[in-house]
């Protein structure tokens, strides 16, 4: 909650002051390696942590409602289009709801909002690739993922070279941010390719995760 709250401000500062959030970033990462998205949250209380996260979401969604829908918003890699912007700062924080998911042993409903995160972790296949040194391949692949509310959701065409991939929008949205493992899934892949790609997917930016060991013998 601390690491969203942290980038959630830092988002909100991108949008309405991109000098302010360059000079901030550069700070940053200075004082690397050390985190300074850590010592606010470990300095309060957990109930003063949610309310603050709260507040910095709420003006982060009042930032983007008034953006300009063509900017380009700065971050700590390339600059990227609002839509992919807001996109990411949504994965994030589904990723890390995740984590907070699975560290108190409930289950979140599933909506489908979740369309978002598998349409980045899809257009994220070239830099999964490269981020982790595997040859570059841009063969034409096919995914197709059952939504939610029984829709089918696709990209690409069912006859691509590439291969396939079909199974539950979840398992994959669980599997690109990272947090299952492959194996701990039902999806059905075919083809070297997606084979090559699903083996180090990932949706978020910067070095490689190490992802999950597996927790079945699927």
């Amino acid at each position: 909650v601390g690491h969203i709250a942290f980038f959630d401000e830092r988002a909100r500062l991108a949008m309405v002051d991109p000098d302010a959030f360059a000079a901030d970033r550069e700070r940053l990462i200075a004082a690397a390696p050390h985190d300074g998205s850590v010592d606010f949250a470990r300095s309060v209380s957990g109930a003063e942590l949610l309310s603050q996260w709260r507040r910095d979401r709420a003006e982060l969604i009042a930032a983007a409602r008034l953006a300009d829908p063509s900017a380009r918003v700065p971050w700590y890699g390339p600059a990227m289009s609002l839509r992919s912007f807001l996109t990411a700062r949504l994965m994030e924080t589904w990723a890390h709801g995740q984590d907070v998911a699975d560290a108190l042993g409930v289950e979140r409903p599933v909506t489908d909002r979740l369309r978002h995160v598998c349409h980045i972790g899809v257009k994220a296949r070239p830099f999964s690739l490269m981020i982790n040194r595997r040859p570059a391949d841009d063969t034409p692949i096919f995914v197709s993922l059952l939504g939610p509310s029984g829709d089918e959701w696709t990209w690409g065409s069912p006859d691509a070279s590439g291969g396939s991939l079909r199974g539950d929008a979840l398992d994959f949205a669980l599997v690109v941010v990272q947090r299952r493992n492959l194996a701990d899934t039902a999806l059905e892949i075919q083809g070297e390719s997606v084979a090559q790609w699903m083996e180090v997917a990932q949706a978020f930016a910067g070095p490689p995760g190490p992802g999950r060991a597996p927790t079945s013998d699927r």
